[in-house]
Formats: C-alpha cells, sequence, structure tokens
C-alpha cells in the first residue's frame, strides 16, 4: 500500500504533500480562487506525474538499448473540460525532446511503448476520458 500525508501548511490553500521517504511537494491554488501561489496546481502535478512516468519509461528502454541520451525534456500541454466540476483533462499533447547518439526510431519506439503500454499516468488519464497525442523531437528533427 502506498501512503502519502498531505497537510495544510500555509494560508488557506498551502499543502504540503509528503510520502514515506520524507519527499515533499506543494500545491496550492490559484490567486483568483484564493490561493497565494505557494505551489503547484493539484491538476498541474497530474501532467507532472505523468512526465516522470513516460519519462522513467523511456530512458529505461533507450539505456537497454544502449542509447546515450545527453539532454531529455518534455513539453506537456492540456486542455480541460470547459464548464464542468469536476474539470477532468479533455486532451493533452506531449512532445518528447532527447539529444545525444539516438536513433529516431528506437526514440520513438520507447515513447510508444510508454505511452501506450506501461506509463500508468497515462493510462488512468486515458480510462478518465483523456485524449492523449504525442511527437518525438531526436536532435532537434521530429521523427
Amino acid at each position: 500500500m502506498i501512503r502519502i500525508e498531505v497537510s495544510r501548511v500555509s494560508a488557506d490553500f498551502g499543502f504540503e504533500a509528503r510520502d514515506v521517504y520524507g519527499h515533499t511537494a506543494r500545491l496550492d491554488t490559484s490567486p483568483d480562487e484564493g490561493g497565494q501561489n505557494f505551489g503547484i496546481r493539484p491538476m498541474q502535478m497530474v501532467l507532472m506525474g505523468l512526465g516522470g512516468c513516460a519519462g522513467i519509461d523511456v530512458v529505461s528502454i533507450l539505456k537497454k538499448q544502449r542509447q546515450t541520451i545527453t539532454r531529455f525534456d518534455m513539453v506537456i500541454e492540456g486542455e480541460r473540460e470547459p464548464n464542468k466540476e469536476p474539470s477532468l483533462w479533455a486532451s493533452l499533447h506531449m512532445v518528447f525532446e532527447l539529444d545525444g547518439e539516438i536513433a529516431p526510431e528506437k526514440a520513438k519506439r520507447a515513447c510508444h511503448l510508454s505511452m501506450d503500454k506501461y506509463c500508468s499516468v497515462g493510462e488512468t488519464l486515458r480510462r478518465s476520458g483523456t485524449r492523449i497525442t504525442w511527437a518525438v523531437r531526436v536532435n532537434g528533427k521530429e521523427i
């Protein structure tokens, strides 16, 4: 069983989340909703989780294939359902940007395996109805 503790630590909506290893993350709502910019918005943290999950998958797959990654960045953009409560992620687009001695077809395959097979966060989002698209760039070239 996974255990996360969340405590209010700042003003009305400033929370700190802790895992069993002592790692922390700060969460808050937007100032127009009464927040203080103390931390990350919870729905944005979901996208960060997606990036972390996919990133770990991709690096693991490419390392097994003896590909050398010198830079790995991801950009995730999303749209939430308009005029709904709760407002879920309707669509997301992810761009994987990799530099190094990486065969483009191996990078694309690694991203495909992550997004369609291994990434639990991605599957959680898909099961909630989120449409996820993605693209891959290797050494500045989209593949």
